[in-house]
Parts: C-alpha cells; sequence; structure tokens
C-alpha cells in the first residue's frame, strides 16, 4: 500500500483501512497540472456526468421550446433528495413537456436523503418514477426527443438519438474520440461514461471557463452556442445549488458555501467532480482559464471520498479556510459509538505531485 495515496482510517490508534485515492487537476486547456494516484484511470462518471447530460438537453433547444427555467436546467443536472420543491419541480416539469410519468423509463428508488427515507418507511410509501433522483434529467430527455423530432419510446437507448447528442457532447467537451469513452447503462435506466479521469476534470474545468465568458460576445455560431449553453449550465448550478442535491448534502452546501466561484458533482461509487471559475488561487496552481478536479476513490466510500475532496481543496488553497472547515465539520467528522464516544479518525498519506 506503501505505493497508493491513500485516506487512512484509525479506530483507536489501530489502523482499520485504507482506501486508495486517485486524482486529476486540469486547466481548461487540457494541462494537467496535478494528479493523485492513476490521473488516467477508467472511471465511470455515473451521476457526476449529469451536468453534461443537461448540455445536451440545453442544445437540443428543449428549454427554450418548452420553457425550462434556470432551476429546472439546476434539477435536470442534480441528484435530488426527492424533497417536496423538488417533486413539485419534477412534476411541473412534466406538464410543461406534455408528457406523463408514465413516459419515463426510469424507476423509483430509496431516496438519498435519510430523512426522506425514514419518512416514506413509518408511511409505507413505495416511490414511483417521480421519485427517482434523475427524475428530472428523465423528463429533460424526453422533451429533448420531442424537440428533436423524434420519438420518445425508448429514449433512454443508447441508439436513440438524445443519448447520440449525449455523447457527442462528452466527445467534444472531454476532447476524446467515440472509441476513447466506454458507456454503460446506470442504476436510471439510461447509459453513463466511462472515460480518464483527467478528462473527467477537463470537463468540468471547461464549464468554468464558459462561466466566465462575456455572454453579450457570444454569436449564434454553434461554437459560441455551445459555450453559452456550458455557462448556462454552470450558472444554473451556482444559483441554485439547493436542486443539485438538498439539505444536508455534501454538493449542495459546497456551492452554498463558495458563493458561485465552483460547482461540484457527486457520482456513485466515490467519484467527484468539480470545476473551479479563474481566481488568483487557480492562476496560482498554473492554470490558465477554468479549473477542474475529478477524484475517484478505489473501493467506492463516499464518505471518504469527502475527506480526501476537502485534502485537495485545502492544499490547492481553494477558498477560505472558514468555508472549507465548515464542510469538514459537517463531512469529515470523527466516528462515533452509540454512547457518543469518538472512536477514531482519518488521516491522509497523499502526494499531490504538480505535473506541468
Amino acid at each position: 500500500m506503501d505505493a497508493h495515496d491513500l485516506v487512512l482510517n484509525w479506530r483507536g490508534d489501530v489502523l482499520e483501512n485504507s482506501h486508495i485515492v486517485h486524482a486529476a487537476i486540469v486547466d481548461s486547456e487540457n494541462n494537467l497540472l496535478y494528479s493523485l494516484g492513476d490521473p488516467s484511470r477508467l472511471t465511470l462518471a455515473r451521476l457526476a456526468a449529469k451536468p453534461f447530460q443537461a448540455l445536451a438537453i440545453l442544445e437540443t433547444g428543449a428549454a427554450e421550446k418548452f420553457g425550462f427555467d434556470e432551476a429546472d436546467v439546476a434539477l435536470i443536472s442534480g441528484s435530488h433528495n426527492c424533497e417536496d420543491k423538488h417533486i413539485t419541480r419534477v412534476t411541473a416539469m412534466l406538464k410543461k413537456a406534455n408528457v406523463t410519468e408514465q413516459d419515463m423509463n426510469c424507476g423509483g428508488h430509496p431516496a438519498l436523503s435519510t430523512v426522506i427515507n425514514t419518512k416514506w418507511l413509518k408511511a409505507d410509501f413505495t416511490p414511483t418514477a417521480i421519485y427517482s433522483n434523475c427524475s428530472a434529467k428523465h423528463v429533460g430527455m424526453l422533451a429533448a426527443a420531442q424537440t428533436l423530432g423524434v420519438g420518445t419510446e425508448n429514449y433512454h437507448d443508447p441508439s436513440h438519438s438524445v443519448q447520440l447528442k449525449i455523447k457527442q457532447v462528452h466527445e467534444e467537451l472531454a476532447n476524446l474520440k467515440p472509441q476513447e469513452i466506454r458507456w454503460v447503462i446506470d442504476g436510471c435506466n439510461a447509459p453513463s461514461p466511462a472515460l480518464p479521469l483527467r478528462n473527467l476534470a477537463l470537463m468540468f474545468a471547461k464549464l468554468a471557463y464558459a462561466a466566465d465568458q462575456n455572454e453579450e460576445s457570444f454569436t449564434a455560431s454553434a461554437s459560441e452556442t455551445f459555450m453559452r449553453d456550458q455557462a448556462r449550465i454552470y450558472h444554473a448550478m451556482a444559483m441554485h445549488p439547493e436542486m443539485i442535491a438538498g439539505d444536508s448534502r455534501f454538493c449542495t452546501d459546497l456551492m452554498r458555501l463558495f458563493s458561485g466561484a465552483l460547482v461540484g458533482k457527486l457520482g456513485a461509487e466515490g467519484c467527484y467532480g468539480i470545476g473551479i471559475r479563474d481566481c488568483e488561487a487557480t492562476r496560482r496552481l498554473g492554470a490558465t482559464g477554468g479549473l477542474g478536479i475529478a477524484v475517484k476513490i478505489e473501493d467506492g466510500n463516499i464518505d471518504i471520498l469527502y475527506v480526501a475532496l476537502m485534502e485537495i481543496l485545502t492544499r490547492l488553497d481553494i477558498g477560505t479556510e472558514e468555508s472549507r472547515e465548515e464542510l469538514k465539520m459537517s463531512y469529515c467528522t470523527m466516528p462515533k459509538n452509540t454512547m457518543g464516544v469518538v472512536t477514531g479518525h482519518t488521516s491522509c498519506k497523499m502526494e499531490l505531485k504538480r505535473c506541468s
């Protein structure tokens, strides 16, 4: 294990678990600046791909056609808690898109919020498609299918025009050829990409770069429209972090505390992507334009992922010490037993390597 970058989990003074960390820190010009572990590890983005699936939906013109506002766009990009504000908005989006819950090819599942899920269990409630954390994305895909003038049936199929558009967007943003991205079926029944970690970081860096461009300078060219839609995704996420996740969720709290300076999106099984706008801190790191961070915990542990993320942000000196400490207090706390006694701690054995 000595050869790896690790988060160590201790109980007392005994090492209980070691968690391998991979990370890539890339600027929007595709310069790999720092890394942990293998920055080119083929990584399933899972839910971290949602902002880019949402971008493809915007590219079809579906948001304008069906009147999706910025909070709707954020919800399409997010993995919501199933709070009332989320379900109310998804229901309204279904009406805007002239489709019904029966048209959605995703299923219900336990809520990502412990509070919500406990309520459901007490009420013996069985969630349906609208209660999927991906429900807004599926409504967006249905809207995109109609905008493209193709059938909505099997819109989730990898060969459907909507999914082909999503693949095209990923290839362009990630600067990869079609054969360099592998696609698998995700938990919500739609395709999800696997790509090198550094290319996932590049995608988030490009979102952040687009957010800094002057919208008044955008023209009607395809490339400028693509840049404008990237900026719209970034700003929607930053302005409506409550739609990306919800109460007591890392994504929402991260974006609230950083006040528009960055956006972040969790992926299942220990994957995370962050896009940071150009600032003194990113320039000091050698970044040109936006900065992207992509992290993967080898064993998929989400709690350890947050520890690693906060260690990386601290070492890169992104944000204020106060904002980082607040996040650490909420998501990197010491484990306690049933009597409230602290039983252990985590530590990091990482060498954040300078690459260029």
